[in-house]
């Protein structure tokens, strides 16, 4: 099996060439601090090698929303979720959060280890739940300042603790754009390496209540039909495959 490399330091991924991001497996880079990894890519294994904070690197940083973009498949997508997530992971956890101390390798798991304290931390994901509300033949999508001009999709949130996924549906949306829902359910999930979030996709039925934006996560909300949809995200992301089934007019 031929192996394959995914450059990253100080949070970030590195490319060779723009728009690639894979390295030969004899690429030869000092400062090398550790190596996860990451999955196969059309029977290739691939790795992420991470190099030291602050050393010199003779690549591009590569950007991550044009690579998932354009993936060729589910496999490569997560291919690069998996190693951005884990780049941002040995980037933030470096110190022991309980009390400060450098972490270093765990001997067996993919996790990082305190021996001044015997914290053990692993990577870091957060749950999130994103949901296209539907009401017969029309569905509601909403902007967030964030957007690109002109932008809509579905509404989401964090997961809060002691939280579970369905109640978090109920409150997201209560607070967001103020109407209830009912008849929550599962669609799918994607993860989504902005920084390190799974996304729970779901389904609900509007219940009632008049669409009011909170102005802060949410500046416009509104009702649109097959035939009135505004921009939709991207098509690698969960909230396009939670609105395209709509858009076909096929049941969710």
């Amino acid at each position: 099996m031929k192996k394959h490399l995914i450059i990253g330091s100080s949070g970030r991924m590195y490319q060779p060439n723009k728009g690639e991001y894979l390295f030969a497996d004899d690429i030869a880079l000092e400062d090398v601090e550790a190596t996860y990894p990451v999955g196969e890519l059309e029977g290739n294994a691939v790795s992420v090698k991470i190099i030291r904070r602050g050393a010199p690197i003779p690549y591009e940083k590569a950007e991550l929303r044009p690579l998932l973009a354009t993936s060729r498949n589910e496999q490569e997508y997560l291919v690069l979720s998996r190693a951005t997530q884990l780049i941002t992971w040995h980037n933030e956890h470096r110190f022991c959060g309980r009390c400060g101390a450098k972490m270093h390798h765990h001997a067996e798991d993919l996790a990082k280890h305190c021996g001044q304290c015997d914290l053990v931390q692993y990577p870091r994901i957060s749950p999130c739940v994103i949901v296209l509300v539907v009401d017969g033949d029309r569905c509601l999508l909403a902007r967030s300042p964030r957007f690109p001009p002109g932008r809509f999709s579905t509404l989401a949130g964090f997961i809060e603790a002691g939280e579970t996924a369905e109640a978090a549906v109920h409150r997201e949306i209560k607070e967001e754009v103020g109407i209830d829902v009912k008849n929550v359910r599962y669609a799918r999930s994607q993860s989504w390496p902005f920084p390190h979030s799974l996304m729970l996709g779901f389904y609900a039925d509007y219940a009632g209540g008049e669409l009011k934006p909170d102005g802060i996560e949410i500046e416009e909300a509104h009702w649109y039909t097959r035939d009135t949809l505004p921009d939709l995200p991207p098509s690698f992301a969960i909230s396009y495959a939670l609105i395209e089934p709509f858009i076909k007019g096929e049941p969710v």
